[in-house]
């Protein structure tokens, strides 16, 4: 982003910036709420990607929050990316699922109710495996007992 599209005051739709920005179950509305909010350079939002930054489970909205804080001109860092579950407890989460549904359940079984119960993880991990989701999901489904 060129600094000459960055406006220097309060974004006039903050609060809607907030909530798309915490709305865990839907990474894609989060990673447009820090594009927008980088516009806007102001404490509120330079402390709402700093949170985003760190805090975010897709990794793609940590490194859209990066790039905004340093088109501020903010001294940050990007972390490390995260290994082993996004999210607390997803191994145990998915366990649960498979185990809920009945013996002979197909794995479009289990991604319906997987997104229905937890989209939280869905969504996390829709976002950070991309394109590699649905293998990875399948494979995860596969493996477990």
């Amino acid at each position: 982003m060129q600094t000459s599209e960055i406006t220097n005051g309060f974004p006039p739709h903050f609060e809607d910036l907030k909530k798309s920005a915490n709305r865990t179950s839907n990474w894609r509305e989060r990673l447009e709420a820090v594009e927008e909010l980088g516009r806007w350079r102001d404490p509120q939002t330079i402390n709402l990607l700093k949170r985003l930054l760190i805090n975010d489970s897709v990794y793609k909205v940590q490194e859209a929050a990066f790039q905004k804080l340093q088109n501020f001109g903010e001294d940050v860092e990007l972390p490390p990316q995260k290994k082993g579950d996004l999210i607390k407890g997803t191994t145990k989460s998915l366990v649960r699922i498979k185990k809920s549904l009945p013996k002979g359940h197909t794995f479009g079984d289990f991604k319906e109710k997987l997104q229905k119960m937890r989209t939280d993880i869905y969504d996390a991990y829709e976002g950070e495996k991309g394109t590699d989701f649905e293998k990875w999901l399948e494979s995860t489904w596969a493996s477990m007992e």
